[in-house]
């Protein structure tokens, strides 16, 4: 033929070369064969999650006027676009491929007769805006920690109105705030983390699904850490209150001590500051540099305060010496508790051993092979322990003793790992259990991910396979992620969708994931993917009455 000639020849243009390259990979076998892989080539994939699929005629107008002869021109078969035909009853013919070929549509090993088009979104905007917005589950878990903390404070204050001097016990004001940053590190605990995880994942299948949804937003934990923080910020803001007043007063001439508190406060209040959402994801490297340094001296400078304040109490007469006065001291085994789970997951600091395997100049896959390692786990690894870290999925090797990270190009550190890969790598405490793990309390599930995402998605699903439908989209999949990784996929979904976004451009992934949920009859979509497109796929699915689960960044 004469693509044959064109090829072996060496003269295909340019032009043909873009025509020929596939947007979309539906993998039908059981290994990856790129050679026989099925794609469409298509001009846009997706609509407005509004008006996805419904008009059929002005799509028709713009379809391209391809023909078989692309195949001569070295193009890749044809895969229909079938959403238009209302009856399907055979091969298609050559005007339906022609017609078809650069529709939006849902890509499968067949052409479906019929695409699902999306709902409109349920109760107005302004509702919608609190329901998922100001009133998501983070906010609900923050509020609950808070309220309840304030509300005890109010009632504290009001049994000790008139007392005099005026005001309730420094001591019991000063053990509420050590329990609440107890409760907040508590919570951060990778321990904890992985055995309420364990608890909530033994949710069985009979349970009402509407049950299990509330249960899979586990992951939202992180409003009980910045509730318990801010609760425990207050409290001490009202300690030092009272010291400073009784100080100013005469009743408490301990300066060391008030000193002191007025420091530890202005560390806590920066550190909340700097958890604010909208700082700490512009300045995230600041955020974390300051978490764990002012983290750190606020536990000091406690320490320092409960040795202070309990020498004062045993100076007066007839008091406990020193050693009795602390012990007897709830504040001080609070902050024992804070200081050994301080300092736990930094006893089990290393470095280890890596492998490096260069997929692309946009991803790099890391091979370890120090410990085995469990399903659904994730992984913080740095190339300087006191500066930053990163946390990473694992994907366990098929050998059971060895697992595997997909870093791609998302920043300056991923970057220059990618362009000079380290041989060994710096890790601490144990690895924590990821929120892809809530999966296993549905039946079906979709998996919707873009780019680098597909890591987290086959260490959830290589390691505990389900019945599950993928969709992913990325540019270059193949060039970027390589073979083996393009075989992992097809194992844990021979029917998954791949969107190439390089040659067809970014599709709509709540029209796409709506459609294979439907289709699949799925209990749950999750999302992993860049925290815009997360938010945007959760709120337009769950706005729908779908229950959608994706990662919220709030650490």
């Amino acid at each position: 033929m004469e693509s044959s000639d064109k090829h072996s020849k060496g003269l295909v243009t340019e032009s043909e070369k873009v025509q020929a390259e596939p947007s979309t990979f539906i993998v039908s076998d059981a290994r990856f064969h790129p050679e026989s892989m099925i794609t469409a080539r298509t001009s846009y994939l997706g609509c407005t999650a509004e008006d996805t699929f419904r008009d059929n005629s002005i799509a028709s107008k713009n379809a391209s006027n391809s023909s078989s002869d692309d195949l001569e021109k070295g193009a890749r078969p044809i895969v229909i676009h079938h959403h238009e035909l209302e009856d399907f009853d055979g091969e298609p013919t050559a005007r339906e491929r022609r017609h078809c070929s650069t529709q939006p549509a849902m890509i499968s090993d067949g052409p479906p007769c019929h695409t699902v088009g999306v709902p409109v979104k349920r109760n107005g905007r302004i509702w919608r805006g609190l329901r998922y917005n100001l009133f998501s589950v983070y906010q609900r878990l923050f509020s609950v920690c808070f309220i309840a903390n304030m509300a005890t404070l109010v009632v504290l204050l009001a049994q000790n109105r008139q007392k005099t001097p005026w005001g309730p016990d420094r001591n019991h004001v000063a053990t509420a705030a050590a329990a609440n940053v107890l409760a907040a590190f508590l919570i951060r605990q990778e321990h904890v983390i992985n055995a309420l995880y364990a608890i909530c994942c033994a949710t069985p299948w009979w349970l009402p699904l509407r049950f299990r949804r509330v249960i899979a937003k586990f992951y939202h934990f992180g409003g009980v850490h910045s509730g318990c923080s801010v609760s425990a910020t207050v409290w001490f803001l009202v300690f030092t209150a009272l010291i400073t007043k009784d100080f100013a007063s005469g009743n408490y001439n301990q300066p060391g001590v008030v000193a002191i508190a007025h420091v530890l406060l202005a560390l806590l209040l920066s550190i909340c500051v700097i958890a604010i959402p909208r700082f700490r994801m512009v300045n995230h490297n600041t955020f974390e540099a300051v978490h764990r340094f002012a983290g750190w001296i606020a536990v000091g400078l406690f320490w320092v305060l409960i040795l202070l304040v309990s020498k004062t109490a045993s100076d007066m007469p007839g008091a406990d010496s020193l050693g009795i006065s602390v012990v007897k001291s709830p504040a001080f085994w609070l902050v024992v508790a804070v200081t050994f789970f301080t300092i736990l997951p930094w006893l089990r600091l290393r470095k280890v051993e890596a492998f490096p395997e260069k997929l692309s100049n946009h991803a790099i896959r890391i091979h370890f092979k120090y410990m085995k390692m469990g399903p659904i786990l994730g992984l913080r690894i740095s190339d300087n322990p006191l500066k930053e870290w990163h946390a990473f999925a694992s994907i366990p090797a098929a050998d059971g003793q060895s697992f595997s990270l997909i870093v791609s190009d998302a920043g300056d550190w991923t970057k220059k790992q990618i362009g000079e890969p380290g041989h060994a790598y710096w890790v601490r405490g144990i690895p924590i259990t990821g929120m892809l793990r809530m999966a296993i309390v549905f039946r079906r599930i979709i998996m919707v991910t873009t780019g680098s995402g597909i890591g987290p998605v086959l260490s959830m699903l290589v390691s505990h396979p389900m019945p599950c439908r993928l969709l992913w989209s990325t540019p270059d999949p193949e060039k970027t992620y390589g073979e083996n990784i393009m075989e992992s996929v097809c194992k844990v979904d021979p029917d998954a969708m791949i969107i190439n976004t390089r040659a067809s451009g970014r599709p709509d992934m709540v029209a796409l994931a709506y459609h294979l949920y439907v289709q699949s009859n799925a209990e749950a979509v999750f999302c992993i993917s860049n925290p815009s497109l997360t938010r945007k796929v959760v709120y337009g699915l769950e706005s729908r009455g779908v229950p959608a689960y994706g990662p919220i960044w709030d650490s």
